[in-house]
């Protein structure tokens, strides 16, 4: 049975030590959501809106703190890999790398005081949304937003949380 390894870093972020463990299980569940086969790595740190801000500039081109940045590592089409997974995993001592995700807890608290709901719930839905993108969804095109939102609502519902 695959399994994936989430490593959470930057604890000491507002109200982060707390949800660690549902940002790890939100992490999972986007993962074998998708019934991917091998075992997979990710890496979610959890950063300031300051540095949020300068990363989001630096590599979009984007002037303002947002709440997720994904940095992924391999080439998925909505949740299907687009690469040879046992070659991958060859290279990768078994484990693929899918990528990195940028969670700011700044803005998850604000968002979830916006929103009603709780700080775990927000930061899990992120990760999930985060997941989402480095398994080769985006949400440029309305289809493609649609398309993610169901993913990401049955992956909530899944955690148990659904919307409010």
């Amino acid at each position: 049975m695959a399994k994936i390894k989430v490593s959470v870093y930057g604890a000491r972020a507002q109200g982060a030590a707390e949800s660690i463990p549902l940002i790890r299980k939100a992490a999972g569940r986007a993962f074998f959501h998708f019934g991917c086969p091998f075992d997979a790595a990710v890496d979610i740190r959890l950063v300031s809106a300051a540095a949020i801000h300068a990363i989001n500039f630096e590599h979009r081109g984007v002037d303002r703190p947002t709440d997720v940045l994904s940095f992924p590592l391999l080439d998925f089409t909505e949740g299907a890999p687009q690469f040879d997974t046992a070659q991958e995993a060859r290279l990768g001592g078994g484990t693929l790398l899918l990528g990195d995700i940028l969670l700011c807890t700044h803005q998850a608290a604000r968002q979830a005081e916006e929103y009603g709901h709780s700080f775990e719930r927000e930061c899990a839905y992120l990760t999930a949304h985060s997941m989402l993108h480095l398994l080769g969804f985006d949400h440029t095109e309305e289809a493609d937003k649609a398309l993610m939102r169901r993913h990401e609502e049955q992956i909530m519902a899944r955690l148990g949380l659904t919307r409010p």
